[in-house]
């Protein structure tokens, strides 16, 4: 059974950071790619990062320079480093996953998400 969990979100405040993980099961993470999404309430779900199978890495701009993905193949998990995290950055996170390349949206399989909070 293919499945996505992530975990590590939180409450912070405007600077802090947060590491957020995807642990993969049912599958290995070798063959493909990993994208991040967020959302927030009342708003419509937002690319934010994505890792495809060969490492190339994309990220939406207003978290250029701040937020950074990675993989961990040994362990099948992705992460998703966030620094210097704004008020504008609090949503619900979801690692979702598809075969080799980044899309904007179409993934085969998602996480059920990990809220992240930035307030002061």
């Amino acid at each position: 059974q293919v499945q996505l969990v992530e975990s590590g979100g939180g409450s912070v405040q405007p600077g802090g950071s947060l590491r957020l993980s995807c642990a993969a099961s049912g599958f290995t993470l070798d063959y493909y790619a990993i994208g991040w999404f967020r959302q927030a309430p009342g708003k419509e779900r937002e690319g934010v990062s994505c890792m495809s199978a060969s490492n190339n890495t994309f990220y939406t701009d207003s978290v250029k320079g701040r937020f950074t993905i990675s993989r961990d193949n040994a362990k099948n998990t992705v992460y998703l480093q966030m620094n210097n995290l704004q008020p504008e950055d609090t949503a619900v996170y979801y690692c979702a996953t598809r075969e080799f390349s980044c899309s904007v949206d179409d993934y085969d399989y998602w996480g059920q998400g990990t809220q992240v909070t930035v307030s002061s």
